[in-house]
């Protein structure tokens, strides 16, 4: 099933005064006619499907893009953040509502960990702790990065009326009988996992969603590397 959330990618003109490649036309004439725009959703609710097809299209972006990354007239800065603009921002479009396993941001990030390499021109001889390349890079893990958009997403999405269906979505509870054996683990309940690791309850995060400053202090405490 194709969710149809509509998204345009965002783009960073950035040129250096003496880069010989023109980073915003390369990036224009790459990006003209293309267009991230759906999100897979199985009938499982599980997002493996999307997830791969996130990978494909960030790294279709990133080749896209080639002539950019082996300039040595443009700065590392600047690839980092074209990066950030155009490739990642690829790969984790609608990842709020990705129910995430261990394995699936693991293949996120040892993409965006590839990236980063070739970006910052560390071969593969050349031996790094992934928290130094994150530090030099300037980026978060990724499994920290998707939990923090997931709750400022759901923050956004309690601050509107009790009427909104997507609000009502948060917690609707799908009726009829499940198959015998464990359940399957759903977005619904690693989200309550996190909460209750916080020692929070639902009621309270809706509460506190309402407060701007507030909300900012439950985000960091749910999106903390000991807080999930």
């Amino acid at each position: 099933m194709l969710h149809g959330l509509c998204c345009d990618v965002v783009y960073i003109f950035d040129t250096e005064l003496h880069a010989r490649i023109n980073t915003r036309s390369v990036i224009r004439r790459h990006f003209a006619k293309v267009r991230f725009t759906f999100s897979i959703i199985d009938g499982q609710g599980g997002s493996d499907r999307d997830v791969k097809a996130r990978i494909g299209k960030a790294r279709g972006a990133l080749v896209m893009l080639k002539k950019i990354w082996s300039s040595k007239e443009i700065s590392q800065r600047t690839k980092l953040r074209i990066f950030n603009s155009n490739v990642k921002s690829v790969l984790l479009y609608g990842c709020e509502t990705w129910r995430t396993t261990e394995t699936m941001l693991g293949k996120i990030q040892i993409f965006v960990n590839t990236c980063l390499r070739r970006i910052l021109n560390i071969r593969w001889t050349d031996r790094i702790r992934n928290e130094d390349l994150w530090q030099r890079a300037d980026q978060k893990p990724a499994a920290q990065q998707i939990l923090r958009r997931k709750w400022g997403w759901i923050g956004h999405t309690l601050k509107k009326p009790a009427s909104s269906i997507t609000r009502q979505a948060l917690k609707w509870n799908p009726q009829g009988k499940r198959k015998r054996g464990r359940p399957r683990n759903s977005w619904r309940r690693d989200t309550e996992a996190e909460i209750n690791r916080q020692g929070k309850t639902w009621s309270q995060i809706e509460r506190a969603a309402q407060d701007r400053v507030g909300w900012r202090i439950v985000v960091d405490g749910l999106c903390s590397p000991g807080g999930s």
